[in-house]
This record gives C-alpha cells, sequence and structure tokens, in this order.
C-alpha cells in the first residue's frame, strides 16, 4: 500500500463537536465522498439521537442515528411507511418521483399487503435451492475473470471485477443477454445517482435513459409471458399469479429496485472488501493465514463499509422519540451507516475486525418486512470471489485513495486503483 492520503478526519471531529448541534447537518454529500461523515454520526448517537435538520440540500427530515432506534423505525411499517419513497429526496427529485419519473412505486416502497404479495413473487429467485444451483456457475465465472486479470500493472476494480462480477450474476437471474450485461450496473447509476454526478447531466437525461431501461424490460416480459415459465424474476413475475396483471408502471418499479438491490450492496461490498484490508493489514494477512474467515469477513465488510447508508420512512402518525415529537408527515431518516458505528452495540465499532464474535450483527440488510431478499445471494458471490481470489493472488495492493461515490444514499466507490504483484 502506498501513496495513501488522510481523508481529513481530524479535521471533520473538530468541526463536528463545536457546531450548534442544532445546525448539525449529517447529510452532505461531500462528507461521504471523503469519507468525513463519521464524527456528525457519533455526535449525534451521543447529544441528539433522534435529530430535526432543516438545512441543506434535502427535505427537512428526523436523523435516527443509534442501532435499537434503527430497528425500532425499520420493524414498524404500520408508523413508518415506505409508500412516500425510501431514500432522503431533494425539491427536485421529490419533483422527478411525482411528476415525472416513468415507474410506479417497486415492493420496497410499498407497505404491506401489496408488499407481501409482490415480495413474495420474487423471493424463489433468491431461495437457498436456487443460490445451490446458481453456485457452481457463479464460481466459474470469477475464476474466468479474476484469470483475466492483469498482473503487476495497475486497473480499476470496480470496473474489472466489481460491476463486471454483479453484472454477470444480475444477468443471469433476468436472464437478460449475456452480452449487454453491463447495461445493468450503468441503468443501476442512472436511478441512483445525482444529475451532474454519473452518467447523466439533467434531470431531462435522467428521464430519457430511465425509459430506455424500461422499454427494454417491457419486451423481455413481453417475451416471457407468451413462453412457458422460466426460473429467472421476468417470468416469475410474469407469471405468477399475484403480479402477472400489474401495470408496466408497477412491473418497472419492480425491475429499478431489482437492478439496484442486485448491484449495490454486492459491488460496493467488494471494493470495500479490497479497500478495507489494504486499511487493516493485520487483518489481511490473517485472513490469508486462515481463508476460513472468509466467511466472518464478508460479514464484517457488509458491516463496515454499509453499502446503503441509510433507508428513508414517512410518519403515519405523530409518535414521540427520545422526547422528540415526530409529525405525521415528517420523513424519517434510518442512518444504517451509523447504527452500524453504535459504540453501544458493537464493539469498537471503527476498527475492522475480520473474526468478531458476532459478525452478522449488522444493519447493511436492514430489518422487518423489508430485510433485503437478496442478502444471501449477496453473501454468496462475495464468499465465492473471496474462496478463489486467495488461491490466486498473495495480495491485491491498493495504490490510491478511491474516488467515492457522490452519494448519501449509495455509500461506494467509483474508482478503487490496484494492482496485483504476483500470482500463486
Amino acid at each position: 500500500m502506498k501513496d495513501i492520503t488522510d481523508p481529513g478526519l481530524d479535521a471533520a471531529r473538530e468541526e463536528a463537536w463545536n457546531a450548534p448541534l442544532k445546525n448539525l447537518n449529517v447529510a452532505v454529500r461531500e462528507r461521504f465522498v471523503n469519507d468525513t461523515m463519521w464524527p456528525y454520526f457519533e455526535r449525534l448517537r451521543a447529544e441528539s439521537p433522534v435529530h430535526w435538520c432543516d438545512t441543506g440540500d434535502f427535505v427537512p427530515h428526523w436523523s435516527i442515528t443509534r442501532y435499537k432506534d434503527i430497528i425500532a423505525v425499520d420493524s414498524d411499517h404500520q408508523t413508518f411507511s415506505s409508500a412516500e419513497g425510501i431514500t432522503l429526496q431533494t425539491p427536485d427529485s421529490l419533483d422527478f418521483i411525482r411528476n415525472r419519473r416513468p415507474s410506479k412505486n417497486s415492493f420496497i416502497a410499498m407497505d404491506p399487503p401489496e408488499h407481501d404479495v409482490q415480495r413474495k413473487s420474487v423471493s424463489p429467485a433468491v431461495a437457498p435451492t436456487n443460490l445451490a444451483r446458481l453456485e457452481p456457475l457463479l464460481r466459474e465465472r470469477a475464476q474466468v475473470l479474476l484469470d483475466s486479470l492483469p498482473i503487476g500493472e495497475e486497473f480499476d476494480w470496480v470496473d474489472r471485477v466489481s460491476k463486471e462480477y454483479t453484472s454477470m450474476t444480475l444477468a443471469t437471474l433476468f436472464d437478460f443477454p449475456f452480452e449487454d450485461r453491463r447495461m445493468l450496473p450503468y441503468w443501476s447509476d442512472i436511478f441512483t445517482n445525482v444529475p451532474g454526478h454519473g452518467p447523466v447531466t439533467s434531470w431531462d437525461q435522467k428521464l430519457e435513459e430511465s425509459k430506455n431501461c424500461f422499454a427494454r424490460f417491457t419486451e423481455l416480459w413481453n417475451e416471457r409471458v407468451n413462453k412457458e415459465p422460466g426460473g429467472d424474476l421476468i417470468s416469475m413475475l410474469a407469471h405468477g399469479e399475484t403480479t402477472r396483471h400489474m401495470t408496466m408502471e408497477e412491473y418497472h418499479g419492480n425491475v429499478g429496485l431489482l437492478i439496484v438491490g442486485g448491484n449495490d450492496t454486492t459491488r460496493n461490498t467488494l471494493s470495500g472488501s479490497v479497500y478495507a484490508l489494504n486499511k487493516h493489514p493485520e487483518q489481511y494477512d490473517k485472513l490469508r493465514a486462515d481463508p476460513s474467515l472468509i466467511t466472518p469477513m464478508v460479514s464484517e465488510t457488509i458491516r463496515w463499509q454499509t453499502p446503503l447508508a441509510h433507508m428513508a420512512r414517512v410518519a403515519t402518525k405523530d409518535v414521540e422519540m427520545h422526547g422528540k415529537t415526530i409529525r405525521k408527515g415528517d420523513w424519517v431518516v434510518m442512518w444504517y451507516a451509523s447504527g452500524n458505528r453504535d459504540e453501544t452495540q458493537i464493539e469498537n465499532p471503527n476498527e475492522y475486525i475480520i473474526d468478531r464474535a458476532r459478525p452478522r450483527n449488522h444493519l447493511s440488510f436492514g430489518f422487518g418486512i423489508h430485510r433485503c431478499v437478496g442478502n444471501r445471494l449477496a453473501e454468496l458471490q462475495l464468499t465465492i470471489l473471496w474462496e478463489e481470489i486467495l488461491k490466486r493472488f498473495p495480495r491485491i495492493e491498493l495504490l490510491r485513495e478511491p474516488e467515492r461515490t457522490y452519494s448519501v444514499f449509495v455509500k461506494g466507490y467509483e474508482t478503487l486503483p490496484v494492482m496485483i504483484p504476483a500470482r500463486y
């Protein structure tokens, strides 16, 4: 590891702990780009775990930053609804969602009973029996991908490995044309990125590219609905007793969810694992010495990285939390990234420790009815890839600090410059 720069946490800590508490706003994209949001979370957990914020780029909202409080909100869908959306919005993005977006809500942005019906239709694709059938294919693709990587040359891990491996898996789950698989992470970036940061430069372009995605998936629906039912996600929706009569707008909403959900968690944790092991070389040594630690390492990376920093809800009624009154209609933001660093629940939470006693004790997959439907698939992909990495490469070396995603939702990496010095 060389030329790794300090992210400026000391300066951020001084600012976070000296700013007037009422003005403290953690939803600042630049802090996530610089990885300096942590002291703001620390102060909110300590002094204002239910914190009102009406400044900055986003709509006024309550920040929930403690582990147990996040579970309480995430588990109470009757009080905290997903129907208005699941991410913190700006006035511009709210206008896009309500007036221009070419799809209706996906099942993650629904409440029961509609949520339960649609989630049930796609669950078989990521059930244990199907994952067992997928595993040999996922392993073969990981082997071919890793064998193609250059030795002794700089390359971008995000592009060559993280995006590629997740796009392979997503294409298989959708039975999407394999030669066009890189359109899937591209569309995921279209859905999640702010215009001007990422693939699009305007809301008009975001709309147009979204329509292109949904037009392609409409074609696939029309193909599958006229064939015998298959095991892919599109066939499951097209032939499901409770989903085959859904509108195209509802179908498009679910497509968007499945693209983003199948991309961001795995993609950014794959990149995060390489980054974390380089920042904690003693843990990398531990992993190489004992490959049986891959399983807990995967869970620890998902916690430490927290690939989706938050989820949002809207209160359906007035409710009291920590002496504060959350009013009906208020936006409530569950900061998973903060809950995963809660000192009262996780020992040494800022440290990356691959052999923790309870490595799956994290919030990254959510809780309650909206717990990530593909969590086992994400863990499987990460496990397979690292099993194959350890067979091939003594070390993957981080060359410089990564470029992080300009977002308070997707906590990820745009680039991760690395070099593999040698192979076994």
